[in-house]
């Protein structure tokens, strides 16, 4: 780029900061250079003095000035025709604004060192005719199944993601659990932290000193004595492995979770008992152009063939959100 430019923002980037703009239009210049520019009145907006955290609105012009960087490439990745129509399969509703998957378990949502193939880097699969790629506005585990929430546009992505910020976005999970906990249903209320110097991966624990709140409404919805029940579970924040942290501390840990449950997780004798049995099954939130978005996810494989063994009923869940709407 050699000369001063001036970029009007359109539609899908209203609402995003100023630095997030840059970000996602310019992601070779770094947060330092963008800051620099900013102090020294070299970034403008509508030719007024303005600052990182600034929020766009549709119309507003952004004065660039020259920068040896390159503007961002918005062409699609290079992907395979398997991996296209593997994330494809994965789309349980779509419309101009949103797109939701059912992810699978054993795949990451974002990549890492030793993470090459993950549902971010396959994205540009589910462009579906759009210039622009789809962003991810939350994230579940690896080994985590379910809803997934991806906006297919800057502005309806900033959207969502406030409302996941803001704790609007209701979330009801699945678990098959070994054992069955003393009280049917309740509150869980156990503050988590990290542990450090953990081998393979982030692990919480429950810490009532210097934890962060963490909150989990449950109910059992039917159990095969005292072996193993089916949890379903609405958490009231959104604390890294809280649901796997939570039912190992009613000694009910989720089957497969050997992390947070030991031996006891893949103790029933059970097909696919190594498994992650945990389920985002399914999502209400405010749909970022009009009314409410509510999507549920089936079962996966897994999981089916654990209830049927063990004689559970899909039908037999009714009214989670109201149900856990009125305990919160």
């Amino acid at each position: 780029m050699s000369e001063i430019k001036n970029v009007t923002v359109g539609k899908d980037d209203e609402a995003i900061r100023l630095d997030r703009w840059f970000a996602r239009h310019y992601p070779a210049l770094k947060n330092g250079q963008l800051q620099r520019l900013i102090r020294g009145k070299n970034i403008r907006v509508n030719q007024a003095r303005t600052s990182a955290d600034y929020r766009l609105k549709e119309g507003d012009v952004i004065r660039i000035p020259p920068m040896n960087i390159g503007a961002k490439d918005n062409l699609p990745s290079q992907l395979s025709k398997a991996d296209i129509e593997f994330m494809q399969s994965l789309v349980i509703y779509k419309d101009e604004s949103v797109i939701v998957l059912n992810k699978p378990a054993g795949i990451a949502v974002q990549g890492g060192s030793k993470t090459q193939r993950h549902i971010d880097g396959m994205l540009d699969a589910l462009r579906f005719g759009k210039d622009e790629k789809p962003h991810l506005v939350h994230r579940l585990d690896k080994d985590t199944s379910g809803v997934l929430v991806i906006g297919r546009t800057a502005n309806a992505a900033a959207r969502l993601a406030e409302c996941f910020k803001s704790r609007s976005a209701q979330k009801i999970y699945w678990a098959v659990v070994v054992g069955k906990p003393k009280l049917l249903s309740g509150k869980i209320n156990a503050p988590l932290s990290k542990l450090s110097n953990v081998q393979g991966g982030e692990q919480m624990k429950v810490d009532y000193d210097n934890g962060q709140r963490a909150q989990t409404l449950y109910r059992t919805i039917d159990s095969l004595s005292k072996k193993a029940s089916w949890l379903e579970m609405a958490p009231l924040t959104g604390r890294t492995h809280q649901l796997r942290v939570h039912c190992a501390t009613m000694n009910t840990p989720i089957v497969g979770d050997a992390k947070y449950g030991g031996e006891q997780s893949v103790s029933l004798g059970l097909e696919h008992e190594r498994k992650m049995h945990l389920h985002a099954r399914a999502i209400s939130l405010p749909h970022p152009v009009k009314g409410t978005l509510c999507v549920t996810a089936e079962l996966p494989k897994h999981m089916k063939e654990t209830f049927d063994f063990l004689g559970f009923d899909e039908t037999a869940s009714t009214n989670a959100f109201d149900y856990f709407k009125k305990d919160e």
